[in-house]
């Protein structure tokens, strides 16, 4: 397992007095990062973002697919699946990074296996693509609290999909305070299943800002890391409450890193 792990800025959120999403690349490399990951892609300047990324060396650990569309209703299947065909393409022009996929909302008087059947099929025609492609789907489970109609809210359920899926290039994104938010607690949910989370994302308790703004045991959530294996980076997904220099360092602080 990695001595540390390499953190990740959501530039969403993050370096916003920089400018646009180019100019914050070159922002988050300056103030030390090798990393970045931001949201929806139709809506930002790819071509000036690759150009970014080109020249500072930063490699992305995440985009969303874009527009977002159900994978357990079937009558947005197809959407969906061109979606995910369309993102693929307009983002490899930024490395082929890792795409992820949120799950769309609870379809009405649909039953639990049809909604988990519906969302396998989904997923395997996605994976499909991005096994042609190159390309790694990050499935994301999210919380009731911002979404009350979500499917997909459970870690649990969401690496339940992503073995009965069973691709390689279908992975889940874990995020710690959609988890937490949920009162799931790591050590449970990630037990014996860590081989199938390729992206870890923090924020604290209770309002979304860096590690050790709020409530979240840190200690715990590394150390489990760490205990069960995880290889991968973490992504610095939350709302700075400091200047970026600052907020990176009660982030590293607290996570150990």
């Amino acid at each position: 397992m990695p001595a540390t792990y390499p953190l990740s800025s959501c530039i969403e959120w993050q370096f916003a007095e920089a400018g646009d999403l180019a100019a914050r690349v070159r922002a988050a490399k300056a103030d030390g990062f090798d990393l970045v990951e931001f949201h929806l892609w139709r809506d930002k300047p790819v071509e000036a973002i690759g150009a970014a990324l080109a020249d500072t060396g930063v490699a992305l650990t995440g985009v969303c697919v874009d527009p977002r569309r159900s994978i357990v209703d079937p009558a947005e299947r197809a959407e969906m699946v061109e979606a995910v065909r369309e993102t693929i393409a307009a983002t490899a022009p930024l490395g082929k990074p890792p795409l992820i996929v949120a799950s769309g909302f609870r379809v009405e008087g649909m039953s639990e296996e049809d909604h988990f059947a519906n969302a396998v099929a989904a997923l395997k025609q996605a994976a499909a693509l991005a096994e042609d492609a190159g390309v790694t789907l990050l499935l994301e489970p999210l919380n009731t609290r911002l979404f009350s109609a979500m499917y997909l809210v459970s870690t649990t359920l969401g690496l339940d999909l992503v073995e009965a899926v069973g691709s390689p290039n279908l992975r889940l994104l874990y995020d710690v305070w959609h988890s937490a938010v949920m009162g799931e607690d790591i050590a449970d949910v990630l037990a014996g299943r860590i081989g199938l989370v390729a992206h870890v994302q923090v924020a604290d308790i209770e309002d979304r800002n860096e590690p050790g703004t709020g409530t979240v045991d840190w200690a715990h959530v590394m150390n489990t890391l760490k205990s069960l294996g995880y290889q991968g980076s973490i992504g610095m997904e939350y709302f700075p409450t400091l200047p970026m220099d600052q907020s990176l360092k009660l982030t590293r602080e607290t996570l150990a890193l």
